[in-house]
């Protein structure tokens, strides 16, 4: 057999959008590995990706539609197999009711980041449900409040050129965990270490990246805004503050100024739960170290006053002048640096697009039940699982349960949102079909090419879509637009072709050279080319146009706190990518059955050993988890990893049962690390998980006999 070997990009929810190397055999994938000539990846696969080929070829794809035949929520052994056409046709007739009966706003599109692909993941599907009137979706649950700041303060998503930060003589991780979220910048920045580079980690957690730092502060969850505050009042009283830089390409810094009179370290220190010489010592390291790169992650967000946070942490570098130098500024991510216009994509020209309401996707749970009006009557999911991974789980999986809401999942595999869907769509994965990739985490674009059989009747979404459209009898020509089609529109405003793609897999697409200080001049994406340290138009919305320090809703409640003593964060694990790979058997037994992790005077306090089974609990609900103790948290703090799947859980249910619907004070985005609970013991023997309906299932994963002793958080 003729063995071929394709390149190809990762799609999956990272900043580093792997290129790889897919071997094919007789149509089928046998083998991957990361390109070696890829400038930022260079040929190394995360130990997520490694294993993709289990999901690829796994026995559980869904390789026909389902339909329901029993009560939601019983789990596959209420859905029978059923065609395509019969599928196709519920699925009009579900859609034409709900819009018949409430208007087509009681449709709601419901989707993310399952893959990162412009194509599969954002044109064929909007654009039907925007030509309907359908709802809108706002996409807030990753990264709706980071958006939201940066535009305040830098004009769009934009930050430093991340292969430049070699040159950076000071580097701050600030929530970021690259070893466990952003592997491929971590060689670079051991490239700037080995050239004498200072490595700081901030972050509530001690993580694989702080453990590896030169040094790991760890503020209370929600004080990023007062850490950032306290470290520029240090700056400036040191006179380190670059006076000719932010006259020349900032706005607002003597109001700024002013409002940094209110936070001496003292104060950022006690807010912080951190000694003031820890305070003091970083902030003299910043006064005097040209250039420092600041890397913001997104861990950090998620609680009420996130976007304050990051407006602040963003303008730390801009007090100090850092943007004038290669390896100098902030980062939180590249997207806002692609041309890549996926509205024009979505809306052409010549095709209606009527006004809609905008739905937030983080507040799917009280959309669900009672918040919309008029009310949400068909739910079409696809790229996102969110029975697992919105907040609010048991008030979500009541919505989803309602016998009025018309629901269709397209799917991979049978995942927990799927056991409450009407109908079921069996959805290709990467080797399979055509996608565009850029990234939110470097400066390259990827062509990824179909290059083996889908597995049963499985189709792309963007077929998926011109099947339903078509049912409809909506017959407008950019319906017939193939997936090449698309990914040539999409390119239509970058400074590369299609052809171009076709042959060399990947272009640098955003005009920023390699090594580049992209806004050593200015040129933010603002009106004025300035960055804005004050923005009037927050004031507009009723937020404090400076950055200022928001405390935490749950975190910083001392009466809730009397009840719900701890603190409790949902970080990403080394061996899940958000829900994607939690049903596959490697990488639950890599990540290991749930554990919550207490400090060990937490434990003691609460009788607990490790191993303890426990429930942790608030007001919202409970999961079960073992406990591990150790020093990776602070007293008072706890934390479990996030993407379990609750049909495959103890319990059946996950973090996400304790997680509130609440938005962030920019961008409406969720605050799953805004939240208190408290733990319990139970009997051991809850913490085996009942099988779930299925004909086949994961068995419970073991813990991992080679686990690091310091967890990946």
């Amino acid at each position: 057999m003729a063995r071929t070997t394709h390149p190809g990009a990762c799609p999956l929810d990272c900043p580093d959008t792997c290129v790889w190397q897919l071997t094919v055999e007789d149509g089928r994938a046998v083998a991957l590995r990361g390109d070696r000539d890829h400038p930022f990846t260079r040929g190394a696969l995360c130990g997520k990706v490694n294993r993709y080929l289990d999901a690829v070829n796994g026995p559980d794809r869904l390789t026909t539609p389902y339909v329901r035949t029993g009560p939601k929520g019983a789990g596959r052994v209420a859905y029978r197999p059923a065609s395509w056409a019969e599928a196709v046709d519920r699925v009009a007739a579900g859609l034409r009711a709900s819009i018949e009966r409430d208007g087509p706003e009681a449709v709601l599109p419901y989707y993310f980041a399952g893959t990162m692909g412009h194509v599969q993941g954002w044109t064929m599907g909007q654009r039907l449900f925007a030509h309907l009137g359908a709802s809108r979706l706002d996409t807030t649950i990753c990264t709706g409040a980071a958006r939201a700041a940066l535009r305040s303060i830098y004009g769009s998503s934009i930050g430093f050129e991340p292969e430049s930060i070699v040159a950076a003589k000071l580097i701050v991780l600030w929530g970021a965990n690259p070893l466990a979220t952003n592997l491929h910048l971590w060689p670079f920045v051991q490239q700037a270490r080995e050239r004498g580079a200072y490595l700081v980690t901030i972050d509530p957690l001690r993580t694989d990246t702080a453990a590896r730092s030169d040094e790991h502060l760890a503020p209370l969850p929600g004080t990023d805004a007062a850490l950032a505050l306290g470290l520029m009042r240090h700056v400036r009283d040191a006179g380190a503050a670059d006076e000719e830089w932010l006259a020349a390409h900032t706005v607002g810094w003597p109001e700024l100024s002013a409002r940094l009179d209110e936070w001496p370290v003292e104060r950022a220190a006690a807010e912080c739960g951190l000694p003031v010489e820890v305070l003091r010592r970083l902030g003299d390291r910043i006064a005097t170290t040209r250039p420092t790169a600041v890397r913001v992650g997104l861990g950090l967000q998620r609680h009420r006053g996130a976007g304050q946070a990051i407006r602040a942490i963003c303008a730390l570098p801009l007090v100090t002048g850092d943007f004038r130098y290669p390896g100098g500024g902030a980062l939180v991510s590249t997207g806002g640096h692609h041309p890549i216009d996926e509205d024009a994509v979505v809306r052409p020209p010549g095709m209606p697009a009527p006004p809609a309401r905008s739905v937030n996707m983080s507040r799917l749970a009280t959309v669900l039940t009672g918040e919309a009006d008029p009310p949400v009557t068909s739910l079409v999911v696809f790229n996102a699982n969110p029975a697992a991974t919105a907040p609010d789980q048991n008030r979500l999986l009541a919505g989803l349960r309602r016998t009025d809401l018309f629901t269709v999942v397209l799917e991979q595999r049978w995942t927990d949102t799927c056991d409450y869907a009407d109908v079921v769509l069996p959805a290709t994965m990467q080797p399979e079909h055509l996608d565009l990739h850029s990234s939110y985490g470097h400066h390259y674009t990827t062509l990824n090419l179909p290059v083996t059989r889908a597995p049963g009747e499985a189709l792309p979404n963007t077929e998926i879509f011109r099947r339903i459209a078509a049912a409809l009898g909506l017959d407008h020509p950019r319906f017939s637009d193939s997936d090449e089609d698309l990914a040539r529109q999409l390119l239509a405003g970058t400074p590369v072709t299609f052809e171009e793609l076709r042959e060399r897999t990947y272009a640098r697409t955003t005009g920023v050279p390699v090594g580049a200080a992209p806004f050593a001049a200015g040129g933010f994406r603002t009106p004025d080319g300035r960055a804005r340290l004050h923005d009037p138009a927050l004031a507009r919305l009723g937020v404090d146009p400076l950055p200022g320090h928001t405390p935490p809703a749950e975190a910083a409640d001392p009466e809730l706190a009397r009840r719900f003593p701890l603190v409790l964060l949902a970080p990403a694990g080394r061996f899940l990518m958000n829900s994607t790979f939690a049903s596959l058997p490697w990488h639950a037994r890599r990540t290991g059955p749930p554990r919550v992790h207490l400090h060990p005077d937490d434990a003691a306090a609460r009788g607990l050993a490790d191993g303890d089974a426990v429930r942790v609990h608030n007001d919202r609900g409970a999961f079960l988890a073992a406990v591990a103790v150790d020093e990776a948290t602070r007293p008072g703090l706890a934390f479990t990893y996030k993407a379990y799947w609750a049909r495959l859980s103890p319990g059946r249910s996950t973090v996400n049962a304790v997680t509130a619907v609440r938005d962030t004070d920019l961008g409406e985005a969720p605050t799953f690390h805004d939240c208190r609970v408290e733990v319990a013991p139970v009997p051991a023997e809850l913490l085996v998980p009942e099988p779930p309906a299925d004909t086949a299932t994961v068995p419970a994963p073991a813990a991992p006999a080679d686990a690091a002793a310091v967890p990946a958080g």
